[in-house]
């Protein structure tokens, strides 16, 4: 069963097993019940793309709608770490709940043996049986980063066919078999928000409190509008200016100080309150079941896109993770992930608790 999004990956993917000849059969998942055109979140023009191709390759096609387990599995989640000043990411949760859950669940109602997505990853078998995640082959779209919550049974049942190629090889392939969605556009961001205004949004299902942005002396500098709509390293949206005592230069969200409702800005990209070597992460989930050693060297992604990082595991546990990088990272954000690679092979990964960057005496902890 391929997981059909419309989208030009998730079609050549279909297109590649078809050549393959595999017995294969799609499914468009429907993840969130809005669909406003005026977002990027068309659920119902990409249904009609999916259903195009499927049609092209000469395959059945299933419609699932997944909006009640979406809202369960992963949007309450994303609710509650933003309600408690973290900043999540659903992509994730998505992965491990919808796609390579609900999704592998109905795809076995029907009958299929196993489940193909379109992410730019690998999956190597192993001598002693057990299944490893491997980077996609083009860094620039390597996707392993989003699957590092994924089990040894859900990675057995996953087949990644664009882990060899290139984005721009698919691209070319799917304009070569004439698909529909050849130059179709990539989405971006998260479905159920799309293109439109996060704040807005968000401001639908939770409650804003304002409050005071303070400058890493604790002088008042302006308001916020809510903690829940900033993030660290943030630059943009904080409205700080013509400020006599400090010179005209950009301000950078540096903590959130939750106890008083305070957000803490600075001017300088790489403040100290920016800055962490070690953190300490939970929620971890070590893809081939055991974690790694105390004092072993990895490279460390503590956002998507991010060249690998060198660090040594400090300590481990089943749930738990201490990291110490070689060199200091910039806004380590509690809520996001940490994920942990030896070479090519993603280890596993976990959710971001907390970092050591340096943090003012006036600041309550």
């Amino acid at each position: 069963m391929v997981a059909l999004s419309g989208g030009v990956d998730s079609s050549v993917t279909a297109w590649l097993l078809k050549q393959q000849g595999h017995e294969l059969a799609g499914m468009f998942m429907k993840n969130w019940e809005e669909d406003d055109a005026e977002t990027g979140c068309t659920a119902e023009e990409d249904a009609a793309d999916a259903r195009q191709v499927a049609e092209l390759l000469g395959i059945p096609f299933h419609g699932r709608n997944f909006s009640t387990e979406y809202w369960e599995g992963v949007f309450e989640h994303f609710l509650a770490e933003l309600r408690a000043g973290r900043t999540p990411n659903p992509d994730i949760l998505c992965n491990r709940e919808i796609k390579f859950k609900a999704f592998v669940e109905h795809a076995a109602d029907l009958g299929a043996t196993s489940i193909a997505t379109g992410h730019y990853a690998r999956r190597r078998d192993n001598a002693d049986g057990s299944v490893s995640l491997l980077k996609g082959l083009d860094p620039g779209k390597d996707q392993s980063y989003f699957l590092h919550a994924l089990t040894q049974e859900q990675l057995k049942l996953a087949r990644f066919p664009l882990g060899e190629l290139e984005k721009s090889e698919v691209r070319r392939l799917a304009s070569e078999a004439r698909l529909p969605v050849a130059t179709k556009k990539d989405s971006t961001g998260i479905c159920f928000i799309g293109e439109r205004n996060f704040d807005a949004f968000i401001d639908r299902f939770l409650r804003a409190e304002a409050g005071e942005i303070l400058s890493d002396e604790g002088k008042p500098i302006g308001r916020h509008r809510g903690l829940m709509h900033y993030t660290l390293g943030q630059r943009r949206g904080l409205d700080i200016g013509g400020l006599k005592d400090y010179p005209e230069s950009p301000w950078y969200v540096a903590h959130k100080d939750l106890v008083n409702n305070r957000l803490i800005a600075v001017q300088d990209s790489q403040h100290p309150m920016l800055m962490s070597r070690q953190l300490e992460a939970q929620s971890m989930n070590w893809i081939r079941g055991t974690p790694p050693a105390p004092g072993q060297r990895v490279g460390a992604k503590v956002r998507y896109r991010q060249a690998d990082q060198a660090a040594t595991v400090v300590t481990t546990s089943e749930d738990r993770l201490s990291l110490r990088f070689d060199a200091p990272q910039r806004a380590v954000t509690p809520g996001q992930s940490v994920v942990l690679y030896d070479g090519d092979e993603c280890l596993g990964g976990g959710v971001i608790e907390s970092s050591d960057a340096w943090r003012p005496d006036w600041i309550e902890t």
